[in-house]
């Protein structure tokens, strides 16, 4: 098992999980976060920390599809190992559905 970021993430960005991951595996995208699986090692101290609940073990339905995105992306993106400032304005995406489709960006 590992967990994942899923699409309540995009738009909001909040690191708050980054600051207590004891291996660093959150990679960071233009408008949202992933995990590399390989490098987590299942702790599990960032779901609880994750404002919107983004983050998920890959047991949950619909893992497959994160699992693939937080996979590859963690591969191109660049780690991040510290909290940073939220959006300002992250309020006003933090429940909105079908994010993926509307905001995702690859920043490649």
């Amino acid at each position: 098992m590992t967990y994942i970021v899923n699409d309540k993430c995009i738009k909001c960005k909040l690191t708050d999980c980054v600051d207590v991951c004891p291996v660093d595996c959150f990679y960071e995208g233009k408008n949202m976060l992933v995990i590399k699986p390989d490098e987590c090692i299942d702790c599990g101290v960032c779901e609880p920390e994750c404002p919107v609940n983004a983050i998920t073990p890959d047991t949950v339905d619909e893992s497959q599809k994160w699992l693939e995105i937080n996979t590859k992306y963690s591969e191109i993106w660049p780690n991040i190992s510290s909290k940073k400032e939220a959006p300002s304005d992250w309020k006003e995406f933090e429940n909105e559905e079908n994010k993926f489709e509307k905001y995702f960006k690859e920043n490649l």
